[in-house]
C-alpha cells in the first residue's frame, strides 16, 4: 500500500538533481524518521568515473545505507522498499546505459517493465534521479540516439507515474507535477 510521496527528479549535467534529491532524502529522514537507502546504479569504467563515485560517497551521510546494482533495480526496489525507509536511485540514465550495453533487447526491455510495473506499488518513499538527456542536439552516432530514445521513452512513463516530477535547472527546483508548498501542478 502506498502511501508515501514518489519524486522524479531530472535535470542536465551538474544541475544540482543528485544535490536536491539527496536534500528530500535528509528531510524524510529527519521529519519522519526514515531510514535512506541510497541505490547507486554507476560503474566506475575509468579512473574519471570512479573519481566522480568517490565524491558521491564521501557526501553521503555515513548512517545512510548504499547498495550498488547496476542492473537489476526493481528487484532491488522490492527487496529494500518498506513503510518506514526512503530508496534514493541515483541514476537512472546510468541504469539503462549498463542494460543497453548488455545488447539483449529483452532484458532492457523487461527490466524497464519491471521498474514501471512496481515503483508505484512500494512501500514508503522512493526518490529517482534521471539525466536529461533530450535538450540538446541529436547524437550522430546510432547508440546514442537509441540511449536519448530509451531515455526519453522511460522518463515519459515514469513521470506519468510518480506524484512529483522535478526539473532541476541551474541548481532551482522546477516543480512540474505534484504538490509544492500546499499547491498541486499536474
Amino acid at each position: 500500500m502506498k502511501q508515501n510521496n514518489n519524486c522524479f527528479i531530472l535535470g542536465g549535467a551538474r544541475s544540482g538533481k543528485s544535490h536536491y534529491a539527496e536534500t528530500l532524502a535528509r528531510k524524510a529522514e529527519h521529519e519522519s524518521g526514515f531510514e535512506v537507502v541510497y541505490i547507486a546504479t554507476a560503474r566506475a569504467g575509468d579512473e574519471e568515473m570512479a573519481r566522480r563515485i568517490r565524491h558521491h560517497q564521501k557526501n553521503r551521510p555515513g548512517n545512510w545505507k548504499t547498495i550498488e546494482e547496476p542492473l537489476t533495480l526493481s528487484d532491488t526496489l522490492k527487496r529494500q522498499a518498506s513503510p518506514q525507509r526512503v530508496l534514493l536511485v541515483d541514476c537512472l540514465t546510468l541504469w539503462l546505459m549498463n542494460l543497453l550495453m548488455l545488447e539483449d533487447e529483452n532484458r532492457l526491455h523487461r527490466e524497464i517493465e519491471d521498474l514501471l510495473a512496481s515503483v508505484n506499488h512500494l512501500p514508503g518513499q522512493i526518490i529517482l534521479v534521471s539525466n536529461e538527456v533530450g535538450l540538446g542536439i541529436i547524437p550522430m552516432g546510432e547508440l546514442t540516439r537509441r540511449y536519448v530514445d530509451e531515455a526519453g521513452w522511460l522518463h515519459q512513463q515514469l513521470a506519468k507515474k510518480m506524484d512529483q516530477v522535478i526539473l532541476m535547472v541551474a541548481g532551482l527546483p522546477h516543480h512540474l507535477k505534484g504538490e509544492r508548498n500546499g499547491k498541486t501542478n499536474s
